[in-house]
């Protein structure tokens, strides 16, 4: 067995980020364990750009954004391991990873940090009706195999689901020559950046369906034809409202699921984004075991998720130096009306920042609604919104000095304007 001060699991934008956080507040003593060839994760197949706008100040693509991280962590001499599969962790903070070099290796560590990212919900996860041909995959799935690969999925396509990767992949499919019938999205809203909604779909006038789902797969050896319905307010297909389009290629955007399986075998607790409850320094409620990125919860943007990420290295440097003190009583971060998730879910007020940071998305679009942050029954802050949408993170702050005791509970919630 080997010792190290810091294990950080997940080698993408959030594992890096996390080591430069906990490296530049005094801890030197790090391993990433990445189990692909290359530090960057998603990164390296989003060959679109858009990405560093708040970190760099400027637009780079998904690799070159991956690039300038790795550039840190090679700058200050961070170990990393690629090609390895971490196998388990337990709450005494050993994690065993392999790969086919080292074999089984065995590591103690001070702290953990997890930055394992999200998977793609896929057909089985929603039991679309139907055959099970070929030329059914993900929007990831699709991306990696354009843009590392280089092979076109389909000819003629149709997207279900209007996360972002799935608009992107509509307008970079449409690029390279197929042709993208449509996008089905089951809510009466879009779940992707409006930006992405204007420059992957209306600049190519694809078509987007709200209140709609794949109702019907045909095919045999591949897809031939599917079948849209709209769907009630139960989010079933509603008979008789079917449409048909031939084509050889379903691509699936129906959300991201926080890789928590190591979470999940050491009991963590867990909040509704599947995500693991924790503070304000991103310590979940085992003890010295971190989790920062789309791992505790899907991001919209990349520039989050590394700055959400360098907070938890700082965290977990703390921690490790002993500097986080262990407190009883904590403040519960609650999501209250039209909310649909607060992080953290809880804070000691004792070992904050001056001003806390929350994240958070809507369950609804809205207008003209305030953001209302009430403590213990009484509200201590209010923020008008013009407008909010699921889709965009709300990232507020929040004065430590609005919070008079360390007892009690806060809650975010949602409250429109009155006439």
């Amino acid at each position: 067995m080997i010792n190290k001060d810091l294990v950080i699991i997940g080698g993408g934008s959030a594992g890096m980020a996390a080591a430069v956080g906990a490296y530049d507040h005094g801890v030197k003593d790090i391993l990433i364990i990445e189990r692909s060839p290359f530090l960057g994760g998603i990164l390296n197949q989003c060959i679109h750009n858009g990405f560093g706008l708040t970190e760099f100040k400027e637009e780079l693509t998904g690799p070159e954004f991956a690039y300038r991280f790795i550039e840190q962590v090679k700058a200050r001499n961070i170990p990393y391991v690629l090609d390895s599969t971490v196998t388990s962790i337990n709450r005494d903070k050993v994690v065993v990873y392999t790969n086919a070099k080292e074999g089984v290796v065995e590591v103690q560590a001070k702290a953990i940090i997890m930055a394992t990212g999200c998977y793609e919900r896929s057909a089985g996860a929603i039991g679309i009706p139907g055959d099970r041909p070929a030329g059914i995959l993900t929007a990831g799935q699709a991306q990696l195999f354009l843009n590392e690969y280089g092979y076109l999925c389909g000819k003629r396509i149709f997207i279900l689901g209007s996360g972002d990767i799935g608009l992107i992949m509509a307008r970079r499919l449409t690029l390279e020559g197929a042709k993208v019938l449509g996008v089905a999205e089951i809510m009466p809203w879009s779940n992707g950046l409006n930006r992405n909604m204007v420059q992957c779909l209306y600049d190519f006038n694809i078509p987007l369906y709200l209140s709609h789902t794949v109702s019907k797969v045909v095919g045999k050896e591949r897809v031939e034809r599917i079948e849209i319905s709209e769907v009630d307010a139960h989010m079933k297909a509603i008979p008789g409202t079917e449409q048909s389009f031939n084509v050889d290629t379903l691509i699936l955007s129906i959300g991201l699921i926080p890789n928590n399986d190591l979470l999940n075998s050491i009991s963590c607790t867990m909040s509704r984004t599947r995500g693991a409850i924790v503070n304000e320094h991103f310590e979940t409620d085992i003890d010295g075991i971190f989790s920062c990125g789309n791992v505790l919860h899907v991001h919209d943007l990349v520039d989050n998720v590394v700055a959400e990420a360098r907070e938890a290295g700082k965290g977990a440097a703390l921690y490790i130096q002993g500097k986080l003190p262990r407190e009883d009583q904590v403040i519960a971060c609650l999501a209250g009306d039209g909310v649909g998730y607060v992080v953290p879910q809880k804070i000691v007020l004792d070992e904050s920042d001056d001003n806390l940071l929350f994240k958070f998305r809507v369950k609804a679009p809205s207008k003209n609604v305030f953001i209302e942050y009430a403590f213990n029954g009484e509200v201590i802050k209010r923020v008008f919104k013009p407008v909010i949408i699921p889709s965009e993170m709300e990232i507020e702050s929040l004065p430590k000095n609005l919070l008079k005791t360390n007892q009690g509970t806060l809650t975010v919630s949602l409250k429109a304007k009155e006439a």
